[in-house]
């Protein structure tokens, strides 16, 4: 490979294809298929994301004309573009953000970012203290935008800046001077993949991006101890940073915080509330220090002041970033609420002092125990959004600590075997898996035979048979029996990583209904303090022009103070957090649940879509049915052995990707003796006719293969018997297979796909809970009304080209239904682009699917009834989130400003405000995260499905 930036060699060349119609990996997979067989190609890969694709060929035996055409036989459109740059077209880039307290923080960060010229998407979470921005490196690098949040007043960390690379931290030792530095930065820029480099010499240690397939981390150690001067040596860097820690130190710094403010508040309230009732205590606390000003006062000045300014100092930060901005958060009401009782506490203090006769009263203690509280609170709250995202924090815990690499011969014998850390894993390893050990990476078995138990990722309980040649998945355990892996996919490449980046990008998508509270947000503060001022004074006037009793005024305080503790309490009650953190944190949760049950939910767009579903359309092959066809008839209608009848139909159908081909190649296997690595004919001019058939020249020979529309538009007749045996697999739920030999019907071929279990107990529960069912499927109509009527299905399309079914779809959308489409992804694309929700059906290592919205990794019909039932419980949680974080300040509020203080005398002391306010948060948090003891509906238990 080399390395980007650089030309390809002479004898290489490089071409990029935009192409069109690959919105899924498998798509993709038959592409890069049917490039790699043509002579002279070097690598081709397909990237799903950008509808590209990059091939490496020697033009020798091989050009560009010939690839497209390649491509495009594969049924999709493909054009040749120009590649200026290697960079890819969109890069996204992950930042972790400090400081944000509100929606109204995320909003100013993600207009900030927005108005970068070159950036196409930002989304900044809340509830992970994250953003995700798209941009194009052409325009723009990741520190401008880190510039951009930290020109709005927050602290930003860079996580990562592309989805293809991967990045190591390695610690180095016994590196002396800056001249060794550089040799070593400099070996490391000369290995191909390497993307970047970043030293840190005061913690010996250096971080290096990089592309997985191209180098690794024990290549890195090579090269930085042969670079230096025979004393350095390089590790992996100790575990640690990440959101994780992030969390951690975050929760470490409020209970630290609010332990010291307890320090300090507690005697604060004893000497206002408590010791005001001890007679002896009593007396010291009213001695006079001079004039009217009381030793207690000076106690509390002395005990509330490093409360206010030294441990609120984050306040005093948070909201002065905010108002720089012309924006105003909670940081803001809790700086105005603290300050007004603290310095009209002073001023009463500084008036005792000066006067003879003046008694006032102080509120020391207001200041201090509102601080206390809100830092009570925000402890609370991080601990209790560190366990919404526990589920990606699982998943990123199943990669093994160490694995035992092995070193083998020519032969494929064993010579060496070293433990060596889990994360020095690179591309092609060998790797020795033992029982009761986790894989280490994706791969393939090399040698051996066990159970590999899943579970933990595709959610599967049942344990999965492996031998050689099976694909494992990194992090899956080895339940019994010894395998030899050979690893194809390490780093950010792994199907781990893609599922961990799968539900990150889940939780940082807002849900519609989020913008609801981003709304408000803009106008919640400014109204909030308008209604606090208005509160104080009202009461000051309706004390001044004697409109209420004096006995409403206790005898501690004046008419004064009453309405400046009402309008203080009106201030510190109101809680924009609790609205920005409704969404968020039941979106976080339920797509984590979602992950643990093996149902991959892509944000809070699909999770609102999901729960309006009221019409699923079925795919049937691999959807409604097991998706293992299997050839169980064969009919010769012309005189030939069924030896080299088969063989000519097998070297046709080994270049499609479609189920019903490798069903028939699978079953031609019986007639070659080499039944593992059988030599097929070679077959020249192929075309794949999406959901019709093939066509090939074997042997001089035209073949065609498919079903019976495919036949007629060839102009081909076919034959009364023919017409029968279809006729008759058809009335069996069999898929008929017409083979054209030179343009006559040489045979017919019957494929059964048997029925899922639990298909129709399925079916049957979607239409307890008013869903709609339809059979959509490219079959004949005989066999798709065969397999409609055995699940109790009504509604049939048959005979649906890929592009018919996205129109089918936008047909019943049109009809008012909520559509979602349950499709294998081979070529249900374009219906799982145009449903309302797409969902990928029995996806296992293939996640990559980017045309779906809802990833079901079990091959399991049920699971579409947990997406459907698991996201109406969350979007039910989102609604009775918000109904308690509007309902309590709707309440609050009222009741802070004295509304029922006339009636019953309630009245609601600012320090009370404020812990109410604090607890609002945790309890929309806590709300959120009842949604981890979810279990699938019991309808599926009542039905007779076993759950696995």
């Amino acid at each position: 490979m080399q390395r980007p930036g650089s030309r390809p060699p002479p004898d290489q060349a490089k071409a990029i294809f935009a192409v069109f119609g690959t919105t899924c990996s498998a798509g993709a997979g038959s592409v890069e298929n049917a490039v790699k067989r043509l002579p002279g190609i070097r690598e081709a890969v397909v990237d799903v994301l950008n509808n590209r694709a990059q091939v490496l060929y020697n033009p020798c035996s091989v050009n560009e004309d010939r690839i497209r055409e390649t491509i495009e036989s594969s049924g999709f459109q493909a054009k040749l573009i120009n590649d200026d740059t290697n960079e890819r077209s969109t890069q996204i880039c992950k930042i972790h953000i400090n400081g944000m307290t509100c929606t109204s923080c995320s909003s100013t960060i993600e207009s900030a970012l927005k108005a970068i010229p070159g950036v196409q998407k930002a989304q900044v979470a809340l509830a992970t203290e994250e953003a995700e921005v798209h941009y194009s490196p052409k325009s723009v690098r990741y520190h401008k935008l880190l510039e951009a949040i930290e020109n709005t007043g927050f602290e930003a960390i860079l996580i990562r800046t592309g989805e293809d690379i991967s990045k190591i931290e390695l610690k180095v030792d016994g590196v002396d001077n800056d001249h060794e530095t550089r040799m070593i930065e400099k070996s490391l820029q000369e290995l191909p993949g390497v993307q970047e480099i970043v030293t840190y010499r005061e913690l010996n240690k250096i971080s290096i991006s990089y592309k997985p397939d191209m180098t690794g981390p024990r290549t890195f150690i090579s090269v930085i101890e042969s670079t230096g001067s025979g004393r350095v040596k390089a590790r992996i860097y100790p575990k640690g940073g990440g959101r994780e820690a992030r969390r951690k130190k975050e929760i470490k710094q409020y209970y630290r915080l609010f332990l010291w403010s307890l320090v300090f508040t507690i005697p604060v309230f004893l000497t206002s509330m408590v010791f005001m009732y001890i007679p002896g205590i009593r007396h010291v606390l009213d001695a006079k220090v001079v004039n009217m000003l009381t030793v207690g006062m000076v106690v509390r000045l002395e005990l509330s002041t490093p409360v206010q300014f030294i441990i609120g100092r984050r306040f005093y930060i948070g909201s002065y970033k905010a108002l720089r901005h012309g924006s105003a958060n909670m940081d803001v009401l809790i700086v105005l609420g603290t300050n007004a009782a603290y310095f009209y506490s002073v001023y009463s203090l500084l008036r005792s002092a000066y006067s003879k006769d003046f008694k006032g009263t102080d509120f020391f203690e207001t200041s201090s125990m509102l601080i206390s509280f809100i830092l009570l609170g925000k402890y609370l709250e991080i601990l209790a959004k560190g366990k919404t995202s526990e589920a990606i924090a699982k998943l990123m815990d199943l990669t093994p600590a160490t694995v035992i690499s092995l070193t083998l011969d020519s032969e494929g014998n064993v010579v060496s075997e070293q433990e060596i850390d889990g994360r020095l894993v690179q591309k092609n390893d060998v790797i020795k898996v033992i029982p009761g050990a986790k894989v280490a990476s994706d791969g393939y078995v090399l040698r051996g035979e066990s159970h590999v138990n899943e579970s933990m990722i595709t959610g599967e309980a049942r344990p999965v048979a492996k031998r050689k040649g099976d694909t494992v998945i990194g992090g899956t355990v080895n339940e019994n029996g010894v395998l030899y892996i050979r690893a194809t996919r390490v780093g950010s490449e792994s199907v781990l990583s893609q599922i961990v980046r799968l539900v990150e990008s889940a939780q940082m998508a807002k849900a519609p209904v989020q913008k609801f509270a981003d709304r408000v947000s803009k106008y919640f503060v400014p109204m909030v303090i308008i209604l606090s001022f208005s509160t104080w004074l009202s009461w000051f006037f309706a004390g001044k022009f004697h409109a209420y009793p004096k006995s409403w005024i206790t005898s501690s305080m004046s008419g004064f103070e009453l309405a400046l503790q009402f309008g203080i309490s009106v201030m510190v009650i109101a809680c924009p957090c609790a609205l920005g953190l409704a969404t968020p944190t039941a979106v976080m949760v339920g797509t984590g649940v979602g992950a643990s049950q093996g149902v991959l939910i892509k944000g809070g767009q699909a999770l609102e879509n999901a729960h309006k579903v009221n019409c699923i359309v079925f795919d049937k092959t691999g959807t409604l049915t097991v998706g293992k066809p299997m050839v169980v008839n064969t009919r010769l209608l012309t005189n030939m052995l069924l030896q080299d009848f088969y063989i000519l139909i097998a070297a046709t159908e080994v270049n499609s990707e479609h189920p019903l081909a490798k069903a028939i190649v699978e079953y031609a296997k019986n007639f070659v003796e080499d039944k593992e690595n059988p030599a097929w004919p070679e077959a020249r001019d192929f075309i794949s006719i999406t959901g019709h058939g093939v066509k090939a020249v074997v042997q001089n020979r035209e073949i065609i293969v498919g079903n019976k529309s495919l036949i007629l538009d060839q102009n081909i007749a076919i034959p009364s018997d023919a017409e029968d045996i279809l006729a008759k697999a058809e009335a069996l739920a069999h898929t008929g297979i017409l083979v054209s030999i030179d343009r006559e019907v040489a045979g017919v071929l019957a494929i059964s796909d048997p029925l899922k279990p639990g298909a129709r107990e399925v079916i049957t529960i979607l239409r307890s809970m008013n869903i709609r069912s339809i059979v959509m499927t490219g079959d004949n109509w005989g066999t798709a009304n065969s397999i409609a009527k055995e699940v109790g299905i009504e509604t049939v399309i048959a005979e649906a080209k890929p592009e018919d079914k996205a129109e089918k779809v936008r047909d019943f959308q049109g009809s008012g239904y909520t559509v979602a489409m349950v499709g294998d992804g081979i070529n249900d694309s374009p219906a799982l682009v145009a449903a309302d929700v797409g969902m990928a059906i029995g996806a296992g290592t293939d996640i990559a699917i980017e045309a779906a919205d809802i990833v079901l990794m079990k091959n399991n019909l049920e699971d579409v009834i947990t997406a459907i039932d698991l996201s109406r419980k969350t979007f039910s949680r989102i609604r009775l989130n918000y109904v308690w974080a509007l309902g309590y300040n709707l309440l609050g509020i009222p009741i802070a400003a004295g509304a029922l203080y006339p009636f019953i005398g309630l009245r609601l002391p600012p320090w009370i405000a404020g812990a109410a306010m604090a607890a609002s948060s945790v309890s929309v948090v806590c709300s959120s995260l009842l949604l981890k003891y979810y279990t699938v509906p019991r309808k599926l238990e009542m039905h007779g499905i076993k759950i696995e």
